[in-house]
Order: structure tokens, then sequence, then C-alpha cells
């Protein structure tokens, strides 16, 4: 089987609330998913703007990135080839749009509070992007950022 690497950019998006963080999430009933918006670069453009581009799609929300949290690498196979895929994220804040203006691919996006949102995405990786952003976030607030 023929392998190829891969490469994509998304982003983790909090609020600060009164009772703590919350995270986005993007949701799917079939099959049941709960993730990160991310998304593949379009030729030419930096992971940064992919990054941005795609989280406003799928979520509907205007956003700008803080800080780079680092990535995430996984395999997976589509039509006979295997990848190996590394996802770059983004901290990111959201600075307006709805959440009701997010894009088909996923049936629900929405706020979680951060243990929430960490126990209920789906794939363990993007739990440890949560953990760490939720460490950058609570260091930044507890500094007065």
């Amino acid at each position: 089987m023929r392998t190829e690497r891969a490469v994509s950019a998304g982003g983790v998006v909090y609020r600060g609330e009164k009772d703590g963080v919350e995270f986005i999430l993007c949701g799917r009933k079939t099959p049941k998913l709960w993730g990160l918006p991310k998304g593949t670069p379009n030729p030419g453009e930096s992971l940064e703007a992919t990054a941005i581009r795609e989280v406003e799609e799928e979520t509907g929300l205007k956003v700008e990135i803080k800080a780079l949290l680092g990535s995430i690498t996984y395999w997976f196979v589509s039509d006979g080839v295997r990848y190996h895929k590394t996802v770059y994220f983004y901290l990111m804040t959201s600075s307006g749009g709805s959440v009701d203006r997010h894009d088909p691919e996923f049936d629900v996006v929405q706020w979680f509070p951060a243990e929430e949102a960490m126990s209920t995405l789906t794939h363990k990786n993007e739990v440890n992007i949560v953990g760490k952003a939720l460490s950058m976030v609570n260091g930044k607030m507890e500094g007065g950022v």
C-alpha cells in the first residue's frame, strides 16, 4: 500500500467565563464524533491562514490566533492509500460570528466547559491538545492577560 504524508491546521477556540474556561467543539451524529475544527491548506496557503479559514468555516465564528499549541499525528487509510497526517493546532479567541452559521460538515457546534470538552472529544490526541490549551489559558488568565 502506498504511503503519503498529509498536513492540516485547526484551532482550539476558547472563551473565559465567570465559572471557568469554555471551548468550542464540532459534532457529527453519524458516525458519532466530537472534534476540533481543522482542515487542509489550499495551494500556497500558510498553516496560520488555513487554521483561521477552516475554524471560521466549520464554527461560524470570527477567530484570531493567540499562540501555536503544537501538533498531533495519526495514520489513516483512504482509497487504498495509507496517510501519515500531522495537524497543527493554534490557540484562538473569537471576536464575533455565530455558531448558527457553521458549515454543513458538522451537525452541531457548541461551547463546552473545559472538563466536559475534554471528556466529550472523540480522539485522545485532541483531548491532549485541549489540555495544553487549558494550561496556557489558565496561565494567561492568572497573569492578568
